[in-house]
């Protein structure tokens, strides 16, 4: 017999059950959105770090801009490995917690992998254990991007996961300083800047080990396909009444954040080598303070564009950001010295909300899909593991960055025809809308408000469903791709 306290944590969920959390109130929403935030920092923080070791690893190892996109080849290029392989089947058979621990695990795993790589200066080490944080970091995503985007009133889902994207944005502010200081400020002691690296990882694997601890003992809802489905219904968005090979508005968000990841990723990998070719007298070290700069506007993007939405539809603020993406990334291929730098600081502003956006409007009204789904979504994160290496090629050519900017510009223009259908086409506009007018959550619809999200009165507390049982929602996948 397994101890009490082990039943109670248990990391098994049945998702033909109800469970009500799907009418979380934001108040009963914070906790467990609080801590899945820390998530969205950690991969944050991770990406950041990466974009500066690629140019690290261009001086110490004399390598060419193609071949350092490796970094970025492995860590995204794991994403579509774990969000529709492993990471989604742990996700549909056992949950959201599971699978929040199997992506630290792995991330932490990762971490102590690159400890011995960088000492020997591997770089196919290096990238072998990118890999293994890339499908840590994937599973992370695969749960986290949904978990955030259904976890509270529907009406919020955009708000909620474009303010803990901000979060993101920060990490990827603090990495770029971190690594300016402790990497690129030992020149001529490459041995030293790589033991600072070590250390980096080192402490990076301790943190998330001990948060998976933290997120097996907390009592985070679970939400099942039948809470989707509920919400689905409620809203009157339901489009999972069609078999999940029609669901074509999922497959095109999944298409435009291919393309707009693959751009973003590009962008900030080669951004250093951006300053580099548009002003000799910029230092590295320089460099990446400016990248850190660039990733702080992200970061203000992400908060402005959250407020927006507070008053303005979501798909409309969308529209707009992504439109000036491509305004803005146009003219940094010929405008040289700091006026293009300062083209690639705006860019990099209205790319802030696009990510978690996309994840928000592609999965409505999927209901019973949305496990599913979201691991599309997530997996064409892949982008960022195909865009770099064409972007870096294109620079080898001329030997200049600048020009290879043409490269995210047109992934730029195919990720827009989402947005476009997503404002103009009625078939994707009316479940967007749909979302954003419903009162689940916010109205008495079943959830009290003076419930905790586990306990008496909670939403996952036999008392929390009202009338003392467990509701059960028919939910039957039919198969269907």
């Amino acid at each position: 017999m397994a101890p009490s306290w082990l039943k109670k944590h248990s990391l098994k969920s049945r998702d033909d059950q109800r469970t009500k959390a799907a009418e979380l109130t934001l108040r009963q929403s914070i906790y467990p959105i609080v801590l899945v935030t820390i998530l969205f920092f950690l991969w944050g923080f991770s990406y950041g770090l990466l974009d500066t070791l690629n140019k690290h690893f261009q001086n110490v190892l004399d390598i060419t801009r193609a071949r350092s996109s490796g970094l970025q080849a492995a860590y995204f290029g794991a994403y579509p490995l774990a969000s529709l392989g492993h990471a989604n089947w742990i996700l549909r058979h056992y949950g959201y917690k599971a699978t929040f621990i199997w992506g630290l695990c792995l991330y932490g795993i990762g971490s102590l992998v690159a400890w011995p790589c960088i000492l020997y200066r591997s770089f196919g080490g290096f990238c072998a254990a990118i890999f293994i944080i890339g499908n840590g970091l994937g599973s992370l995503e695969t749960a986290a991007n949904p978990y955030i985007t259904v976890c509270g009133p529907p009406k919020y889902s955009e708000i909620r996961i474009n303010f803990s994207q901000a979060f993101n944005g920060i990490g990827t502010v603090v990495a770029p300083v971190i690594g300016s200081f402790v990497i690129f400020n030992h020149v001529g002691n490459d041995q030293r800047a790589l033991e600072n690296v070590q250390w980096i990882y080192l402490a990076i694997a301790c943190f998330v080990f001990l948060l998976a601890v933290v997120f097996y003992f907390s009592p985070i809802p679970e939400i099942t396909d039948a809470d989707m489905a509920f919400q689905a219904e409620e809203t009157h968005a339901n489009a999972a009444v069609k078999p999940f090979r029609k669901q074509y508005r999922l497959f095109h968000a999944a298409f435009a954040q291919f393309c707009y990841t693959g751009a973003q990723v590009g962008i900030a990998g080669f951004f250093i080598n951006y300053v580099k070719d548009a002003d000799s007298s910029y230092s590295d070290a320089t460099a990446a303070q400016l990248l850190a700069g660039a990733q702080g506007g992200f970061a203000l993007g992400r908060f402005v564009g959250t407020f927006l939405m507070k008053f303005i539809r979501p798909r409309w603020v969308f529209l707009i950001y992504l439109g000036l993406c491509i305004v803005f990334i146009a003219p940094s291929i010929g405008v040289p010295g700091n006026a293009g730098i300062a083209m690639l600081f705006v860019t990099l502003f209205f790319e802030s909300i696009c990510f978690p956006t996309i994840v928000a409007l592609g999965m409505r009204g999927l209901g019973k899909y949305s496990k599913r789904g979201s691991g599309f979504i997530v997996g064409a994160v892949c982008g960022g593991a195909v865009v770099p290496p064409i972007l870096g090629a294109a620079s080898d050519s001329r030997d200049d960055t600048k020009f290879g900017m043409i490269v995210p510009l047109c992934f730029f223009v195919a990720a827009y025809s989402y947005a476009i259908c997503v404002n103009f086409v009625p078939a994707y506009r009316n479940p967007a809308d749909a979302f954003t007018q419903t009162k689940v959550g916010i109205e008495n619809v079943g959830a009290s408000e003076e419930g905790s999200p586990n306990g008496e009165g909670g939403v996952l507390g036999e008392k929390g469903l009202g009338d003392g049982e467990t509701r059960h929602a028919e939910v039957k996948d039919d198969g269907k791709m």
